[in-house]
């Protein structure tokens, strides 16, 4: 076989290395919205003691209540995001086995396993990536929530010390 897989064994070490370097940053995303989650349940809660506080008809409980649909669509976002990577990060780790598995299989001149294997491995990678675009995206539209949530609060912080006759 006069294949360039098996001329030397880094070949197969660059063909598995995209997967396995691809792998690491979905850990490392899907990490980093695990922890933006644990934030939000963690504003969620201090928003529920918060309304306690409030008569329902006041003005603060209101916007405790806006804050609280911005932070249920922030929840959704994430957890969606978060089920998408978790879907890209499988199918790196699937797509750098079928990888090494078809070059195992290029070796002994298995070659129609090995073209199947190839396309596996390169649908897999094609979802991989997509998962990973998709699920960014979705962090990204999470992050916007986040803004408007701060900046809405900033706004109501200064409307309620100028209300109070605080005019700094």
């Amino acid at each position: 076989m006069d294949s360039s897989l098996t001329n030397t064994p880094f070949a197969v070490l660059t063909t598995v290395v995209a997967p396995a370097i691809l792998t690491n940053a979905s850990s490392v995303l899907a990490l980093g919205t695990a922890n933006r989650i644990a934030r939000v349940v963690d504003r969620t809660r201090y928003l529920t003691d918060e309304l306690k506080r409030h008569p329902p008809e006041s003005i603060a409980y209101l916007q405790l209540m806006r804050q609280m649909g911005r932070l249920r669509s922030r929840s959704q976002l994430l957890v969606r995001a978060l089920r998408i990577l978790y879907a890209g990060l499988g199918s790196f780790a699937a797509a750098a086995l079928i990888t090494v598995l078809g070059s195992a299989l290029a070796y002994y001149d298995v070659m129609l396993v090995f073209q199947a294997l190839a396309l596996a491995g390169l649908l897999i990678g094609v979802f991989a990536v997509g998962s990973l675009v998709y699920g960014c995206s979705l962090l990204v539209r999470e992050t916007r929530l986040a803004l408007d949530q701060i900046d809405e609060e900033v706004a109501d912080a200064v409307s309620d010390s100028r209300s109070k006759g605080d005019h700094t």
